[in-house]
């Protein structure tokens, strides 16, 4: 007889877990089905190792600039084998950890590739014999995977995804990235901070082309001092296998083929250019769900076309951002179990991107605003106006501000430089508010203080700005 739970969850990602854990904590018997690794492509290919690669490539800049601070270093030397164990390390801890998280709440974890095969009924397929368990409520987490170009395969050795990128054993001399969204501009990072001579092949006018215009361009004036060259506005037409030993692995390198006929040669070819839901067909053609191209498609209220059956995270193809996920898991979960709930404006999930010097936002870009017609004030500071920074000499970047004129409401936040990222949540906490941005104390020095200029000078009150003319 099959086994029975309130709620099954497919999926251990962010949403998938969050989720699970949100039902129990309502009253729910649960069992979330995972196939790989608990977390999910955040935990074990995603979020968690890059940003832990991001740290080490943070600290080894930071003692290679470490004279100007009046610290003498003789030597600075990567190891890589070592950044690589310690990411490991990272991961299988924190997997670890989120196991046992999740089993405290009764949670019940099963191993295996679940397919839903009717409205209440999922077979899970393990590598001794298939189960099958009974769900009153069904919430699909399947999460994403690289998107792949038809002209130019991922073979996992030369031309390579993001999940082998994070797992190189050693430092590649060079390596083309082709894209120059958030991932590919982290990977950039990490690379070229190594020692890797990186160049990025961006089919649009700029780097992180989902951000304002000055973001893409202040970042590629970065990343130049970092030494990665930035080719905008050119698509590839060709990858070419090179013949070792080319290179000094024994693998072949490759030539990239531009649009413009120029040739750039590279031991490893890095294609991100973007994500793309992954939803079992067997599933979809079992339940006849209704699809938004490759994504599942949904309400506000995270339901599908079948009646308790939700879809969340990277499967609806929304945000692709952990964060995301973790707000479509509060909704699905409640409603779930009983709840009335809806997801809130997406605009409002914050963005974040950790190269250096690090990009948020959330809320309305100015771009944005502008093609939407709506009236709008513009604040500036910078941080090299601002005290701290100029102590941590982290002096790269400004802050933007937009205010809605006709409410006197700020309604989109765009930040560069250090730490933004942890910023960006105080930021998200302006939008729509009507309280007096010159009546809430910011500590001094913070780097904060660069974002209570931004909102005060589209009112024109920054105290740190001179006067406009």
């Amino acid at each position: 007889m099959a086994e029975k739970f309130d709620v099954v969850v497919i999926g251990s990602g962010p949403g998938g877990y969050a989720a699970a854990i949100r039902c129990a904590q309502r009253g729910a018997s649960v069992a979330l089905v995972e196939k790989d690794f608990i977390g999910g492509t955040c935990l074990n290919r995603g979020c968690i190792p890059s940003k832990t690669l991001l740290a080490s490539a943070h600290t080894l800049l930071l003692i290679k600039h470490a004279a100007m601070m009046g610290i003498d270093i003789t030597s600075v030397t990567c190891n890589w084998p070592k950044i690589q164990a310690r990411k490991d390390a990272v991961v299988a801890g924190l997997r670890k950890g989120l196991t046992g998280l999740i089993q405290s709440h009764k949670v019940k974890i099963l191993q295996g590739r679940a397919v839903v095969t009717a409205r209440k009924q999922v077979k899970i397929e393990t590598d001794s014999t298939p189960m099958q368990i009974h769900a009153d409520k069904i919430i699909l987490a399947t999460g994403s995977e690289p998107i792949q170009l038809s002209t130019i395969p991922f073979d996992g050795r030369t031309v390579i995804s993001s999940k082998e990128t994070l797992a190189l054993q050693q430092v590649p001399e060079s390596m083309v990235i082709i894209g120059g969204g958030i991932i590919g501009c982290e990977m950039a990072c990490i690379y070229a901070a190594a020692g890797t001579k990186v160049t990025i092949v961006e089919a649009l006018s700029r780097l992180i082309p989902m951000e304002d215009e000055w973001v893409g361009r202040l970042i590629e004036r970065e990343f130049k001092k970092l030494g990665i060259e930035s080719v905008t506005s050119q698509k590839v037409a060709s990858v070419e296998k090179t013949p070792a030993p080319v290179f000094r692995q024994e693998d072949a390198g490759a030539k990239v083929v531009l649009e413009n006929g120029q040739i750039i040669e590279a031991e490893k070819i890095l294609v991100s250019v973007g994500r793309r839901p992954v939803v079992d067909k067997e599933t979809i053609e079992a339940l006849n769900l209704q699809m938004a191209d490759s994504a599942i498609a949904v309400n506000d209220k995270m339901e599908t076309n079948v009646t308790g059956v939700y879809a969340i995270g990277d499967a609806v193809g929304t945000t692709y951002l952990a964060h995301g996920a973790f707000a479509e898991a509060q909704v699905a979960a409640a409603n779930a179990t009983g709840g009335k709930e809806k997801i809130a404006d997406y605009s409002l999930i914050p963005r974040a991107v950790y190269t250096f010097p690090e990009i948020a936002s959330v809320g309305k870009t100015e771009e944005a605003c502008k093609n939407q017609g709506l009236d709008i004030s513009v604040g500036r500071s910078f941080f090299k106006a601002n005290g701290r920074s100029v102590a941590h000499d982290e002096t790269v970047g400004e802050i933007r501000a937009v205010r809605d004129n006709s409410t006197n409401k700020i309604i989109g936040v765009t930040m560069v430089g250090a730490i933004v990222t942890e910023l960006i949540g105080a930021a998200r906490l302006l939008i729509g508010s009507t309280e007096k941005i010159t009546d809430i104390s910011f500590p001094h020095p913070t780097f904060s203080e660069v974002l209570k200029e931004a909102a005060e000078d589209t009112f024109g009150l920054s105290l740190h700005n001179p006067p406009r003319t």
